[in-house]
């Protein structure tokens, strides 16, 4: 595994997970290169419940939907390699671009009422037509 992607699976999924905060778990999932055995480890009770604590704020809460994954992809180009489209049928929400480059897409796939969360290691911001959240915006969320 390239450096780069470990140390973003530390960093994003490996510091709140069930399994531990390294990655000697380490499963690579059927889609990008993220951890299949990752499941979020950390709980604010009463109220907010579950989140990926490795995530900004605003991307780190499953709400409702505890379930959720998340999908690591090393590029943009990576992305499209598992067909991945945003459409109609899988509208991104909110993208965030990260001080180390990551670029976060939060958003929902209507017709089966799932929201879905897509991380890329790569700046790829200006290929995704949706608000973008900025560092400011995350400070100010509770």
């Amino acid at each position: 595994m390239k450096q780069t992607i470990k140390n973003a699976i530390k960093e994003i999924q490996c510091a709140g997970c069930v399994c531990g905060s390294d990655t000697s778990c380490y499963i690579k999932g059927s889609i990008g290169v993220g951890c299949d055995k990752h499941a979020a480890g950390t709980i604010i009770f009463p109220i907010v419940g579950p989140i990926f604590l490795g995530l900004p704020k605003g991307f780190n809460r499953l709400g409702e939907f505890n379930r959720m994954k998340l999908y690591i992809f090393e590029t943009f180009d990576d992305f499209k390699k598992y067909d991945f489209e945003y459409d109609k049928y899988t509208i991104p929400v909110w993208k965030f671009l990260s001080k180390k480059g990551h670029t976060f897409i939060r958003g929902l796939q209507p017709r089966i009422n799932e929201p879905f969360l897509h991380i890329v290691l790569t700046n790829c911001i200006d290929k995704i037509e949706c608000l973008e959240i900025t560092q400011s915006d995350i400070d100010g969320m509770d």
